[in-house]
């Protein structure tokens, strides 16, 4: 079983690269929000600054997109919210089958994300208009749905591959519980 594993580990990588360019894409929609959001309120209280009506829109549709992705991120790190309360009294078996039951739903989500993401960004977001500027489709606000769909499901299988090595790593050294 070890040989597989070291296998599998040599993908690793693909998952760090995909993991930096979703952080550098969260990265550089933080700076365009902050330069678009600091020049908005400059013009607004300077008279020679004009105030853009399109800044309110693409301020929003920025954080759409960092909220999705930087969801998608913290799968990787662990880093989401989670019931803790009774870990300590069940088993450890029980534990890594509980995470990696949770992992499968949080992939079942990613890719309804995907499926249905996709669908209102190609079906209804096409249609749709940003008011304050009619040219750009809305395609471009429902885009981050499926965008962290496909990021969630990249880190999702990270993780259950993780959890899946650990629960078989732990039970060659003597059983899930030592």
């Amino acid at each position: 079983m070890p040989s597989i594993f070291s296998k599998i580990d040599r993908i690793k990588p693909v998952y760090d690269v995909t993991y930096k360019i979703v952080l550098f894409i969260c990265k550089i929609l933080l700076i365009v929000d902050i330069l678009i959001t600091s020049f908005c309120v400059l013009g607004r209280y300077v008279p020679f600054i004009p105030d853009p009506a399109w800044s309110e829109e693409v301020v929003l549709s920025c954080m759409s997109y960092m909220a999705v992705l930087s969801a998608a991120l913290a799968i990787r790190r662990n880093a989401h919210i989670r019931m803790t309360a009774f870990d300590r009294y069940l088993p450890t078996v029980v534990l890594k089958v509980l995470d990696i039951v949770s992992d499968v739903a949080v992939l079942a989500l990613a890719f309804v994300m995907i499926k249905y993401g996709w669908k209102y960004a190609s079906l209804i977001g096409v249609k749709a208009r940003y008011v304050s500027m009619p040219s750009i489709s809305k395609f471009w606000m429902y885009l981050p749905i499926p965008l962290a769909g496909v990021a969630m499901v990249v880190f999702e299988l990270e993780a259950i591959y993780n959890h899946i090595k650990a629960f078989w790593s732990k039970e060659e050294k003597g059983g899930v519980n030592a």
